[in-house]
């Protein structure tokens, strides 16, 4: 099972498909980097559903930060280094120095700060490796959600009604306990009533 963050990092860590992407992610020496969300939590739903084969993922997604060029066209290189390295994986690689743009939001500060600002508090994950290989987890609200099924927005999410909308809509289109049946949505009202006192 999967209690604490060490468990998760082990489970990456004994990968050798995941291991691999990272060394890939790594390679680019990126500032602040990280490989996150379907990436990390797909993983773990996928071994708590006890499921043979690994889930397909749309994309890998690369983050980093970098104040000093966040020019789009940098990204493609980047996407395109990678796909060099491993072909068959749909890399997506974005600077989180300029995403605040693209999301009509006050400028980020670190790629974490970005990760903490995903729609879902499972999905706000990224892993990367230290300089002696070892796997490294960011989980800004923590792993409980994601370990427990628990499908819910970041506070980000939950303050403005335009991004709650945007929430319901991503977390119907995604369909995620089609894949995972264990995985529950849980609602608002629900979520507001636990956070009362």
């Amino acid at each position: 099972m999967i209690y604490k963050e060490e468990d998760i990092i082990r489970l990456i860590s004994e990968d050798e498909w995941m291991m691999d992407i990272l060394r890939s992610a790594q390679s680019l020496n990126l500032p602040d980097w990280w490989v996150c969300a379907g990436f990390v939590r797909s993983k773990i739903w996928d071994v708590l559903h006890e499921f043979n084969e690994r889930t397909p993922l749309p994309d890998i997604d690369v983050i980093y930060f970098d104040e000093s060029n966040v020019e789009e066209e940098i990204e493609k290189r980047y996407e395109n280094r990678l796909k060099l390295l491993q072909r068959a994986i749909p890399w997506s690689v974005k600077n989180q120095a300029r995403m605040h743009s693209v999301n009509n939001d006050i400028p980020y500060s670190s790629s974490t700060e970005a990760i903490a600002k995903f729609p879902e508090t499972a999905t706000a994950l990224g892993v990367k490796l230290d300089e002696q290989g070892n796997v490294i987890l960011t989980a800004p609200h923590g792993i409980e959600d994601v370990v427990n099924f628990n499908i819910r927005p970041t506070p980000y999410f939950s303050e403005e009604e335009e991004r709650i909308g945007y929430y319901h809509q991503r977390v119907g289109k995604k369909n995620w306990n089609s894949i995972w049946h264990k995985v529950e949505i849980v609602q608002m009202e629900k979520q507001n009533e636990e956070n009362t006192p």
